[in-house]
């Protein structure tokens, strides 16, 4: 176990905690309103898939670096992955959305707190930045969430759905030839 792992479990733990409480103390109400213009429109129940489904995949993601694995497939597409994932989920209960996230949560952040340095360095392919350490991987396990709460918070705010701008990844950018997106 080494310092920076255990930062990193602290982090996911909190985050954790925060999220699960951010979406208990929603209404039925809020629970459906539209959060994005781009994409599939998501509500906010779908981000709460999307977290479910993204938090199993950072576990998995996690564990096949440590284990000395490429990580994701390169020719994954980040956004097809989504697509098909948050609707694979949309018969499950608002409860029992949350109950896998903190299980899925839980899980990654157990990883986390096995970390060595030396685990922390290894590199393997993230769909969204590319190559990259294991660090930055776990660190993108609650930054991800951190991001979405916060269209969630605009959204209901205002009532009016908002655009979700990082839709390509960096990855994506750099194989197109390195510039912005914009």
């Amino acid at each position: 176990m080494s310092e920076e792992g255990e930062h990193l479990a602290r982090r996911m733990a909190a985050d954790g905690v925060k999220t699960v409480s951010h979406f208990e103390n929603l209404t039925a109400e809020e629970r459906i309103q539209q959060v994005y213009t781009t994409g599939s429109e998501w509500t906010v129940r779908d981000i709460l898939a999307h977290f479910v489904s993204a938090e199993r995949a950072f576990h998995e993601l996690l564990q096949d670096v440590l284990a000395g694995g490429d990580g994701a497939p390169r020719d994954m597409d980040i956004v097809e992955f989504n697509e098909r994932e948050v609707p694979s989920l949309g018969d499950q209960s608002w409860q029992d959305l949350l109950a896998d996230f903190q299980a899925a949560r839980k899980a990654t952040t157990e990883i986390a707190t096995e970390m060595t340095e030396a685990d922390l360095k290894k590199h393997g392919y993230h769909p969204w930045f590319g190559d990259v350490d294991l660090a930055s991987m776990a660190k993108l396990v609650y930054r991800h969430n951190m991001i979405h709460l916060r269209d969630i918070r605009k959204a209901l705010k205002s009532r009016t759905p908002v655009a979700h701008l990082d839709i390509t990844p960096p990855s994506a950018r750099e194989a197109d030839g390195g510039g912005d997106a914009g």
